[in-house]
């Protein structure tokens, strides 16, 4: 992905945000050493998931949904932020990435929040419960199939729940897209700023997020 800001400035974000703990920083580093630097980049920055665990925080939310665990870096910020008695349903297909993160919630004491569904994602989704019950969503999946994680989770989302999206600006080819996960990305993007039913901000962070908030 191209960086969207100065690398230089990059890094000063990552040193003026609440620091790692020695968990998290375990895990990005096994994840760099076990997996080639295409999958490994997949994993969310330290400011990113912070960031994740705020929002989480800052809504209250109790019950939450990710789509894409890879090794579980984002799925321990989003558990820590949960209320007391709250619970995170993580989706994955992969059993090999996913092992590493079940190492590391038991490590962070998280096993009794995290619930993890190895599936397709959007079979999980659209097995839920058609009650807007969701308090919490982070995507962060294969871009195609953004569109669909979308159509699924906001009829699920209770009023003034929050959806967070990674990767909205896609190197910054979302503003001219050249494959189809562009395309997806893109075109999605486009329907969020007219759907009424959620109100939206795109963030220049990392490669770009769009927090979506279901409207009252």
């Amino acid at each position: 992905m191209a960086d969207i800001i100065d690398p230089a400035v990059g890094d000063y974000l990552l040193t003026h945000c609440t620091p790692a703990d020695e968990v998290l920083r375990d895990l990005a580093a096994e994840t760099w050493a076990k997996f080639p630097p295409g999958a490994a980049g997949m994993q969310v920055s330290h400011d990113e998931g912070a960031l994740l665990t705020m929002l989480v925080r800052l809504t209250g939310a109790t019950n939450a949904v990710e789509v894409g665990t890879f090794t579980g870096y984002s799925s321990i910020c989003i558990a820590r932020g949960l209320r007391p008695g709250g619970r995170l349903l993580a989706c994955d297909v992969s059993e090999e990435w996913t092992s590493v993160a079940r190492d590391y919630w038991q490590r962070a004491g998280l096993t009794d929040r995290i619930e993890l569904r190895i599936a397709p994602a959007l079979a999980t989704l659209r097995a839920l419960p058609a009650d807007p019950v969701i308090d919490f969503a982070f995507v962060d999946a294969d871009k195609t199939g953004y569109p669909d994680y979308y159509d699924a989770l906001v009829p699920r989302l209770r009023p003034g729940g929050l959806m967070v999206f990674d990767n909205v600006l896609r190197g910054g080819r979302v503003l001219d897209p050249s494959d189809d996960a562009d395309r997806a990305v893109a075109g999605l993007n486009d329907r969020i700023v007219t759907d009424e039913r959620v109100e939206s901000v795109m963030l220049p962070v990392r490669d770009g997020v769009t927090l979506i908030r279901r409207r009252d």
